[in-house]
């Protein structure tokens, strides 16, 4: 990029929020996906007109724009592939209104998905949307990759709660879709077309969500099962009970016998998967839950079931779930947090499907799966350095995803597609989606440059 065009765009912006120091390159050179590519300009935006001004810049000079939030994405979405501008949005982190009467709420992409939890809240309102990450990740990032989270059997993922965007296409144009009213089907639904882009479509710069009430209480239960297939087993029962968890999740022995060596929470190493249910609600409905959740649990084999009487035993319950990746990564140099899903009812074929890929490829995996929606979560660890290793890992990342697919399912439940399986995805479309995909990027993005490199 020449030097009079890098003024030009500092310009834009002011000097305090434009760099290219090395040392930030770097830092805006990669995210959790094992590749890193230094940009040659990092530009914060607090407003749609700068984000404008820039993009009309970057238009008509070609330059490669990768929009940013956190870089907490686990598919190298954000990774500056062709160099450029990376555009950091975490700096837009107004939250512009909160309106209990109407429900609904419109942000900055920089909020962070915890504090808006946090002051939502205050008006006995929720934003359903809830990804691990949520302490750190924006709502720019999970309208991005359409995040989904533990929540998401019950309440869905950050699709289901857009109503409106703004958002700078890549001339310069700014681009207004849907808005404060629920219901809304005039025209094409560019506000859906936009979320789980990954920024290869459009610059968000506002985002107008519904909110939901909030529970009114909720119960945490934790089950051991000796044998997988009866875990996966009790997962039908409850939702064929008619029981729909806000949160189902599964961790299979590596992982379970990973947490306990680190944080010594008392976790039983000789059953092969844990379950962790939470159901939320009416305080007078969630006995009855729970006690039917129970019975289910015990009537499939469970070794021990333990029930949450106050939100601080159930937060309890839950740390060896929040605590399953860091406890993981830290095994190996690299962690590679991957993301399919298969109808529920192939769960547990699938989990046995990737134990054995990892033990055919000798490569170490464990599993984490949102049990209720067959969200698997393979946590594959290995050393980059270690070349050979990674070429057994990318095969064994292959044959998971072939095993997915030919289950049922999808190359990704919620981390998209970015970098890290752009090359997978021709295994999912056929020759009309991936040419429908093209002409679609190519209608708003003529010249390419948001966010090149990545699955389109």
């Amino acid at each position: 990029m020449h030097e009079s065009v890098k003024k030009e765009l500092a310009a834009i912006v002011g000097p305090e929020r434009a760099t290219s120091r090395p040392e930030d390159l770097v830092a805006y050179s990669l995210d959790p996906h094992i590749e890193e590519h230094r940009p040659d300009l990092v530009l914060f935006a607090v407003t749609t007109e700068e984000v404008s001004a820039i993009m009309k810049v970057a238009f008509r000079e070609e330059i490669p724009v990768t929009p940013r939030g956190s870089g907490t994405n686990l598919a190298g979405e954000v990774v500056p592939i062709m160099g450029g501008i990376v555009l950091a949005l975490s700096r837009m982190d107004r939250i512009l209104e909160i309106d209990p009467r109407n429900r609904i709420a419109r942000v900055q992409p920089g909020v962070i998905n915890y504090r808006f939890q946090q002051e939502v809240a205050k008006h006995g309102l929720m934003y359903a949307p809830h990804p691990s990450s949520w302490k750190v990740a924006t709502i720019g990032g999970n309208v991005g990759t359409n995040s989904g989270g533990p929540r998401t059997l019950k309440y869905g993922v950050t699709r289901d709660y857009l109503l409106g965007l703004t958002a700078v296409l890549a001339n310069g144009d700014v681009l207004k879709t849907g808005g404060k009213a629920i219901k809304n089907v005039t025209g094409y639904d560019l506000t859906r077309l936009i979320c789980g882009s990954e920024g290869t479509l459009a610059v968000v710069t506002e985002i107008t969500v519904r909110l939901i009430p909030k529970p009114k209480a909720s119960r945490t239960i934790m089950a051991n099962f000796p044998l997988l297939e009866d875990s996966s087993d009790a997962v039908a029962a409850i939702i064929g009970a008619g029981i729909v968890p806000s949160g189902l999740e599964l961790m299979d022995k590596v992982v379970i016998s990973a947490v306990e060596a680190d944080a010594r929470l008392g976790l039983p190493t000789d059953v092969e998967a844990i379950l962790l249910v939470e159901v939320d609600g009416d305080p007078e409905g969630l006995d009855l839950q729970v006690r039917t959740i129970e019975r289910i649990l015990m009537e499939n084999h469970s070794s021990r079931v333990l029930v949450s009487r106050t939100p601080e035993e159930a937060d309890k319950l839950w740390t060896a779930r929040r605590n399953a990746v860091s406890v993981m990564a830290r095994l190996r140099p690299n962690t590679s947090l991957e993301d399919a899903t298969v109808p529920v009812s192939n769960l547990t074929e699938m989990i046995r499907k990737t134990v054995e890929i990892g033990r055919k490829n000798n490569v170490q995996i464990g599993v984490l799966a949102h049990a209720g929606d067959g969200n698997l979560h393979p946590l594959v660890l290995f050393d980059q350095r270690d070349k050979d290793e990674v070429r057994r890992v990318e095969a064994a990342t292959e044959e998971i995803f072939r095993e997915a697919l030919a289950l049922g399912g999808t190359l990704s439940g919620e981390h998209g597609i970015g970098r890290a399986k752009a090359r997978f995805l021709p295994m999912e479309l056929d020759e009309v989606a991936m040419e429908v995909t093209k002409c679609i990027k190519k209608s708003v993005d003529p010249k390419g440059i948001l966010n090149p490199g990545k699955f389109v």
